[in-house]
């Protein structure tokens, strides 16, 4: 039936990058005792067939050693198949947004749930005068709630906290310009948030400080990063992004933006809950794949 050397492009649903999953069908695929075949691109170890065989010793119904089954993913096997199907999502973010840093364990678990399926990014948006807190008291006030919303054993401090700043220039630029000397992770701009958010460090303000603190969490030189952070160029680019997410007329931040090619778009603006951005990722793959599945079947619509 198969080829000894065909690839499938099939997955077994264990090594699904989503627990949730686009998968809802199965199908399972027998061996028939004649050359073995691969199951997600990895040839079928020769332990499941001895396991098989002495499960079989011992229990006579156990599955017969030469037909060892594996469960896939159907819809997984259309989207491995369907090469064209983009799906992008970008997290518009502010270093020094505290509501940004809870959000940080589900941008991490979304990344490792669709690194093969979706497009990650993140962007810099600015927060202003009107998201900003008006005095220390007011910023323990909103790092205590949101401290307790996530259900955190520690406390955000306000060491940081600075009533003359209209922005929080130096970290972003930091982050942003670390991205050009190729930290593409999140990394630098975590170790910012950090220090500052949870270390109280005075990173806000100085960008010789926060340039300190990307370089040592990128491993990069910091008269590069420093150099690079005072260019015209970056501060033009956050301030770009920054419009960009105006644009959508939201008002917090972290915002979600997802969009496939097939033009459907989902905003999550503060939602920072695996949950529904999880499904609504999933409903929109698999229309995509929907999509991509008839193009291929019955090519592009008539012209009229």
């Amino acid at each position: 039936m198969f080829r000894d050397g065909w690839k499938s492009p099939f997955r077994r649903d264990a090594e699904s990058p989503s627990p949730t999953g686009v998968a809802r069908e199965t199908w399972t695929l027998p061996g028939d005792g004649g050359p073995r075949f691969f199951v997600g691109h990895r040839r079928a170890p020769p332990s499941i067939i001895e396991d098989l065989a002495h499960q079989r010793t011992r229990c006579p119904l156990a599955p017969q050693a030469r037909c060892p089954c594996y469960k896939v993913s159907l819809r997984g096997v259309i989207f491995c198949e369907i090469q064209s199907v983009h799906i992008f999502i970008t997290n518009y973010l502010d270093v020094m947004s505290s509501w940004c840093f809870w959000s940080q364990p589900t941008w991490a678990e979304l990344k490792r749930r669709y690194a093969d399926r979706v497009e990650f990014d993140w962007k810099i948006a600015l927060m202003d005068g009107e998201g900003l807190p008006k005095s220390r008291a007011q910023e323990e006030w909103y790092y205590r709630r949101s401290g307790l919303m996530n259900r955190s054993p520690f406390m955000l401090r306000s060491d940081s906290y600075e009533p003359v700043l209209r922005e929080y220039l130096a970290p972003n630029l930091v982050a942003e310009a670390a991205r050009d000397l190729g930290i593409k992770d999140d990394s630098v701009r975590l170790a910012l948030s950090n220090s500052i958010l949870r270390e109280g460090s005075k990173a806000i303000r100085d960008v010789d400080v926060a340039a300190e603190i990307g370089a040592r969490a990128g491993g990069i030189v910091k008269a590069k990063l420093l150099e690079r952070a005072q260019s015209p160029e970056i501060e033009k680019r956050i301030r770009q992004s920054t419009v960009d997410w105006q644009a959508l007329k939201v008002t917090q931040r972290p915002t979600f933006l997802i969009d496939t090619e097939i033009g459907d778009r989902a905003i999550f603006s503060g939602v920072i809950r695996l949950e529904p951005i999880a499904a609504t990722l999933d409903s929109m793959i698999d229309d995509a794949v929907a999509y991509a599945a008839h193009a291929a079947h019955f090519g592009a619509p008539p012209a009229q």
